[in-house]
């Protein structure tokens, strides 16, 4: 029999002040994000910040026990779909939902509420759902068999179960969610709000307040909070480091449902104890996650690792051998005007446009019109050999 907490009250909605190691991860996390984003030229951050929509796209989806590998989302997002694998074309079709609606918050084109408002939380599910193929949006009742269509932004009007929790329903989970809110959006310092986004990450997957995707709904808001205080989470995935390490993930989650076990943990109804090891470990993730995209975007290892990139292709005979010296142009200038390109390539005029065909034909360099400057690229094929352990070996 199912057993656990079945009311709005979810106090602590944070581990209670001081703190010194969470405040420590909190300060970390904001240098480290930091010296991540002055690493790179403004310019080509945009470019890294698709290549890491897709990558957090991969992980949450691998979260969620969907292996859709990076080349079919490449492949997606130029409408190049499965045509002969239905389950894998949906899939295809659920990471470009993903990283569309990841694009309109990294944008600012996202609801302008509070990411922790019942607005916001609605907006991120109807955003992603109603993207979904329409098989992905039904569920199945573990328990009666009953299958459910899940309606993009309506919030759970049936019970649920999440291991052992039993999340609140009808007008408690109404309750929840204003709750929620006022918890989360009351005045607090710049350290506690960081340490808020993980606390809510948990606290809104214990009020589960949709019928599926909460999961999804839980890390976009995450992504979205990092991002309003100015936290480059576009620079970065926490999802990859939650993947990772998912086993620990749920189980960390799970205990944090837990209630209070004895006068030392907390005064309120769920654990604070739980609450402050999920709260730990989601910091350290992030941190580690900004520390290894600082490793592989630092231009003093990536721009060898692209050298050998081009010597490779070079020799193939896949790539014009001068192709490196305007690659690490864009890299360290952040675009290249079209006609640069001969000096740098040391080539006459005409040749010179063909090197620069073949970098736009591979998507190696990109523009936004034939006679604009150009940009890095980051197409699979090279993320693969310039950004080593980005994705597991595929």
């Amino acid at each position: 029999m199912l057993t656990g907490i079945y009311r709005a009250d979810f106090e602590p909605t944070l581990p209670a002040e001081p703190h010194p190691v969470l405040d420590d991860l909190a300060v970390d996390l904001v240098a480290a994000s930091s010296s991540l984003a002055g690493l790179m030229h403004p310019m080509v951050r945009g470019g890294v910040g698709d290549l890491v929509r897709s990558m957090n796209c991969y992980y949450s989806n691998l979260i969620e026990g969907h292996n859709t590998v990076p080349r079919d989302i490449e492949r997606a997002l130029a409408a190049e779909y499965s045509t002969d694998n239905p389950r894998k074309r949906d899939h295809q079709r659920e990471a470009v939902a993903h990283i569309e609606v990841q694009r309109l918050i990294d944008l600012g084109h996202d609801d302008l509420s509070s990411p922790v408002s019942t607005e916001y939380l609605t907006w991120l599910h109807r955003e992603f759902c109603k993207r979904l193929p329409e098989d992905l949006l039904w569920v199945e009742n573990p328990e009666t068999g009953e299958r459910v269509r899940v309606v993009p932004g309506e919030i759970r009007e049936r019970g649920a179960a999440v291991g052992i929790h039993v999340p609140p329903v009808g007008p408690e989970l109404m309750e929840s969610l204003a709750r929620f809110e006022r918890a989360y959006n009351a005045p607090m310092t710049k350290l506690r709000r960081i340490l808020a986004i993980p606390a809510a990450h948990h606290r809104m997957l214990w009020i589960h307040p949709f019928l599926d995707g909460n999961g999804r709904v839980a890390r976009l808001m995450s992504h979205s909070m990092f991002r309003r205080l100015g936290i480059g989470s576009s620079l970065w995935s926490v999802s990859r480091g939650l993947a990772r390490s998912v086993t620990e993930y749920k189980r960390l989650l799970m205990a944090a449902d837990a209630p209070r076990e004895n006068d030392y943990d907390g005064r309120e109804s769920l654990s604070e104890r739980a609450l402050r090891d999920f709260c730990e470990f989601f910091l350290r993730t992030c941190i580690d996650q900004v520390m290894f995209m600082q490793s592989v975007l630092d231009p003093a290892n990536l721009l060898p690792r692209m050298e050998l990139y081009c010597r490779d292709e070079a020799h193939a005979g896949r790539l014009a051998a001068g192709a490196f010296a305007v690659l690490r142009e864009a890299v360290l200038t952040g675009e290249v005007e079209r006609g640069r390109v001969a000096s740098l390539v040391q080539l006459q005029e005409r040749a010179a446009r063909n090197v620069t065909a073949q970098l736009i034909q591979r998507r190696l360099l990109v523009s936004d019109g034939h006679k604009s400057p150009l940009r890095l690229g980051f197409p699979v094929e090279a993320v693969e050999r310039w950004f080593p352990a980005l994705y597991p070996s595929f």
